[in-house]
């Protein structure tokens, strides 16, 4: 028996990187996990133009230039440092909408491969500073995880699933996300923010006891 481990996230979002490296770590180490992982949009920048903009635009805007950026950005470094990250932000030149790489996450959830192009699109961005929002690199990516080029050329050129996403991340703000990454376990269990591998080992253990008592507690033979 699984259960399901809901990710909402966003391709840019730096905790978001940090989280998922650190859910990554526990899993390593509990090869038997019961988590089935599945990956939701949320745009950090939902009204961001289509064609993103220059990050140095972008961080005065949000920070009040990058002075401001520096204070808010050195508790995401060190954490990053603490998850075995090396994010280098010098190397990113644009702040990109987010919208067609949650597009390119979605259609490989259709063929099995949603966490690796997720990871595939951090790494881009965050270590490689390659910019997600430009089509012929989230085609690169995604055929580098095994999907088809052509197929995904032919979906950019329109504006395949471009309102399920939307609507997908608007119904996650109407039921009170604010921020990623959230994870919610067994549509019940909400956690916020990128969590240690330690607790995320807690959770595991904790799930794998529950399932493992399950079929004693159901169990109805004389």
């Amino acid at each position: 028996m699984t259960v399901k481990l809901d990710i909402l996230s966003d391709p840019i979002c730096p905790w978001c990187h940090i989280g998922r490296a650190n859910l990554f770590r526990a899993l390593e180490r509990h090869p038997d996990h019961p988590f089935t992982l599945e990956w939701h949009p949320f745009q950090l920048n939902p009204d961001m133009p289509a064609e993103g903009m220059d990050r140095r635009a972008y961080l005065e805007a949000k920070f009040g230039g990058r002075d401001g950026a520096v204070r808010a950005y050195a508790p995401v470094v060190e954490a990053a440092e603490a998850a075995g990250l090396s994010i280098d932000f010098e190397a990113i030149a644009r702040t990109p909408n987010t919208l067609d790489a949650h597009r390119l996450i979605h259609w490989a959830g259709l063929e099995g491969r949603q966490t690796p192009v997720a990871t595939a699109l951090f790494q881009a961005y965050f270590e490689k500073g390659q910019d997600i929002g430009d089509v012929p690199t989230l085609v690169a990516l995604g055929a580098e995880a095994g999907m088809d080029a052509g197929m995904l050329e032919r979906l950019f050129a329109g504006d395949a699933d471009a309102d399920d996403i939307r609507a997908r991340d608007a119904h996650a703000r109407e039921r009170g996300v604010t921020g990623v990454p959230t994870f919610v376990l067994a549509n019940q269990h909400v956690l916020r923010g990128a969590q240690p591998p330690e607790l995320w080992a807690q959770v595991i253990e904790e799930v794998a006891g529950q399932l493992r008592a399950e079929p004693a507690a159901t169990d109805t033979r004389a």
